[in-house]
């Protein structure tokens, strides 16, 4: 039975990983590359130790690049594309009968509090959850559980009890690790991946099945 309700935010609450893949693809444009989807994916919803695009460039080119420069140039176009983005849709319908049910909810994110959290309050949705748990909290974040299990913890309910709401294969992996279930509701980035431990794969929150998760 499920007694709390863990989400993911990138990709899964709005849909920030589109705009932040392409910002990588036109930097590898503009130095005559392609940055393939399918390679691309390893480093979703998880740290650059995986894969790493700009280290991967570099790479490819054999050219030291200043990553100081074009991060900053590369997260103004990201907050450009993102500044009139909305939740998802269902996010809100969805949240809203969970918290109907009396599920307490929380975020735990690979991302920095402040980006999640200053999101959520522009959405209007950050007083739903009763806690943040993002990578200035652990020592490892996604594929590793700890970011699960320190929100689980905060809310008091055990893992098996916890059902994880995530859109990527590391995340996957992370509920996976911390003994939760986990369904996935993808998006264009994540779409196609590997999904077969989860316990449903949903194109939106739209999709009836995610409401009976509730």
């Amino acid at each position: 039975m499920t007694r709390a309700i863990i989400f993911d935010f990138d990709g899964l609450i709005v849909d920030t990983e589109t705009a932040i893949y392409e910002s990588w693809t036109a930097i590898y444009s503009e130095h005559g590359e392609t940055l393939e989807l399918k390679t691309y994916k390893d480093c979703v919803g998880a740290d650059l130790g995986q894969f790493h695009p700009g280290l991967e460039l570099e790479r490819r080119i054999d050219k030291k690049l200043d990553w100081q420069t074009l991060d900053a140039e590369r997260e103004l176009e990201v907050r450009r594309q993102l500044e009139s983005q909305d939740a998802r849709p269902g996010v809100r319908r969805f949240i809203s009968d969970a918290r109907a049910a009396e599920l307490p909810l929380a975020v735990a994110s690979s991302s920095s509090r402040a980006w999640v959290a200053g999101w959520l309050e522009k959405l209007d949705l950050l007083g739903h959850f009763e806690a943040l748990r993002n990578r200035d909290d652990v020592e490892r974040i996604k594929p590793h559980p700890d970011l699960f299990l320190g929100a689980a913890e905060a809310l008091n309910a055990k893992p098996a009890e916890t059902l994880v709401l995530e859109d990527s294969e590391n995340g996957l992996r992370a509920a996976s690790a911390a003994g939760m279930r986990c369904a996935i509701v993808t998006n264009p980035v994540t779409a196609g991946g590997d999904f077969d431990a989860a316990v449903l794969e949903a194109a939106c929150f739209t999709d009836e099945r995610v409401a009976t998760l509730i």
